[in-house]
């Protein structure tokens, strides 16, 4: 049957008093005008409401987290070195507000470029077309030589190039996340999904080393991420393989028994993405009093932020 025009009767809805009803937005959270002084004024300005006050709990969590020795992993995409923030992740390394370090492959091949020439990430537009794009010799040469020589070694691919780095001691190796890794004794690992990274390409590229030697980083990997009772793992800038990596080692470390209860997980990136969501900020965490963040935005203005809350002890 059709329904007839009839206005809905508004006589008899009720109503109640604005102060009795609980409010999400409260003026007590709302930010201040900076007025001036030191960044630690500044960042108490922000407001408690939202992305402001998520930083401020993922800052909480990484100087809680390094005063009780609850291990703080950093996982890295390549979108991050090339924004350059390496110096403020290696200055974080020295503070101890980094207990292990995970690249993708794409990363430490940005850092090492870094670390070789002063720069990296070349115009795929403008060198796909030629046939040029991937090919720097040194890049293709050098880095599959150190992964060759670290898998006969017994290292993981992140622990050889970072020695062959420390070691040649380049040009730009202060800004070499990888460097500073090996110098202060800092676990870099590097995943690795075949195919995806210009060295691939190259003919002195060696699946089995690439393999051998990124395999053996994932279980470095699993071995740091369950020491993370307590502790901070955070992913920034990468969608996909290294929150898969994560989920992984979350569940082969408690499959042995480790204990993640209290774990804070922080993701950093443009977006709210599926994978990040699902396997680094709430599966991780559900059932163990831990919580999930999601910092959405820059690297090069989140991680820079963030660092120096963390510094400040906010």
């Amino acid at each position: 049957m059709a329904f007839p025009y009839e206005e809905f009767d508004l006589s008899g809805v009720r109503t109640y008093p604005l102060e009795s009803r609980a409010s999400k937005a409260r003026v007590e959270d709302f930010g201040r005008p900076f007025e001036g002084g030191s960044f630690k004024r500044w960042f108490d300005s922000l407001p408690h409401i939202l992305g402001a006050e998520d930083l401020r709990k993922a800052a909480r969590a990484l100087v809680d987290a390094r005063a009780r020795d609850g291990g703080i992993v950093w996982g890295l995409g390549a979108h991050v070195i090339k924004t350059g923030v390496s110096p403020v992740l290696i200055d974080l390394m020295k503070r101890g507000f980094v207990s292990a370090l995970a690249l993708n492959g794409a990363g430490i091949i940005h850092d090492f470029e870094i670390a070789l020439s002063g720069g990296t990430s070349e115009d795929v537009d403008e060198s796909l077309g030629p046939g040029r794009f991937g090919m720097a010799e040194e890049t293709g040469v050098l880095l599959n030589e150190a992964i060759r020589h670290g898998a006969t070694e017994g290292q993981g691919l992140g622990q050889a190039v970072a020695r062959v780095l420390a070691d040649r001691n380049p040009p730009h190796a202060d800004l070499s996340l990888a460097v500073a890794a090996h110098r202060l004794g800092i676990p870099l690992t590097v995943h690795v999904a075949m195919g995806t990274d210009i060295i691939h390409m190259h003919p002195t590229a060696s699946g089995a080393a690439i393999g051998e030697a990124s395999l053996r980083d994932f279980r470095f990997f699993v071995s740091s991420v369950a020491r993370l009772r307590g502790g901070v793992y955070l992913n920034c800038g990468s969608a996909v393989v290294l929150p898969e990596v994560f989920l992984k080692a979350v569940a082969l470390a408690r499959n042995r028994g480790a204990s993640l209860d209290g774990l804070t997980t922080v993701n950093i990136d443009f977006l709210r993405m599926y994978r990040p969501q699902i396997n680094v900020l709430t599966r991780p965490v559900e059932g163990t009093g831990g919580v999930g963040i999601s910092l959405v935005g820059h690297h090069e203005v989140l991680i820079p932020l963030l660092a120096a809350a963390a510094i400040e002890g906010v």
